[in-house]
């Protein structure tokens, strides 16, 4: 399966934050073992994700896996639980006796919430335990329910968070608020002026906290939502809407974005 050409989302159980991490956190998901059986008929299934910039848990709830971060392939025992940053292209290779439970944060959150910078995590597998107490994530594994586990997870973490005000954070939050609101046309030097700041500052604190430049980050923003936009074969799709210049710049940074030309990416749909 893959993302934004198929709905990978039908084969996950979906709960969103509580309002106090709802800044921070976009949501717990957990596999689902009948709905997987439902939709997926092969025994052995990939699940392919393009870059976002959202730092992501999977906590181990089955058997061991393998997950492909850019060009590297690692394998996950069934004891051990990871985070990534999906700052690349990542494969989870799946099969019938996967059971993942998954945290995913919105960009720079987990240092307002856990002090930990993200851009440490660019381009490797960490060992959640680094992250995480194991008495926490094996409450979570011994849970019962999906429930369960969301509600234990989502405590914790709103005891790590006490309110803790982060300045960076709520800059480049502003910054991406100010992008999206602009239709994705803003470019740097525009949307730093909104924050009354030099482009040389503005591009600090967003390599700070997001781990990339504003450029690059925006740029994966518009391919995501350009493309989201293409595959639903929307009769009045252009790519200029979103600040492409025609459909060969478009088709270009589908290309640099996926890592394939969308002509083949059709087929998948």
């Amino acid at each position: 399966m893959v993302e934004i050409f198929e709905n990978i989302r039908k084969i996950y159980e979906f709960k969103t934050p509580c309002q106090d991490l709802a800044n921070h956190i976009e949501f717990f998901s957990e596999s689902s073992p009948d709905a997987t059986r439902q939709y997926i008929s092969e025994e052995n299934f990939s699940i392919k994700m393009f870059p976002s910039w959202t730092p992501t848990f999977y906590i181990n709830l089955g058997a061991s896996y393998h997950i492909t971060v850019g060009n590297r392939t690692y394998a996950v025992s069934k004891d051990q639980d990871i985070a990534i940053l999906r700052n690349s292209i990542v494969e989870r290779h799946n099969a019938p006796t996967d059971h993942i439970f998954t945290v995913k944060f919105y960009p720079g959150s987990l240092e307002t919430i856990l002090n930990i910078n993200q851009s440490g995590l660019i381009d490797r597998v960490t060992d959640l335990s680094a992250l995480l107490p194991r008495g926490l994530l094996q409450s979570v594994k011994e849970a019962r329910s999906f429930e369960e586990r969301v509600s234990l997870l989502e405590a914790w973490l709103l005891n790590q968070h006490q309110n803790k005000s982060n300045n960076r954070l709520h800059f480049i939050r502003e910054a991406i608020g100010n992008y999206l609101q602009g239709d994705l046309l803003p470019g740097i030097n525009e949307l730093a002026e909104k924050q009354f700041v030099s482009s040389k500052t503005f591009n600090r604190n967003f390599h700070r906290v997001v781990g990339t430049s504003p450029k690059n980050y925006f740029s994966v923003i518009r391919a995501r939502t350009a493309l989201s936009a293409y595959v639903l074969r929307d009769p009045l799709f252009t790519p200029t809407a979103f600040g492409y210049y025609d459909m060969s710049h478009f088709y270009k940074e589908v290309i640099a974005f996926t890592g394939q030309k969308l002509t083949v990416s059709k087929r998948l749909i």
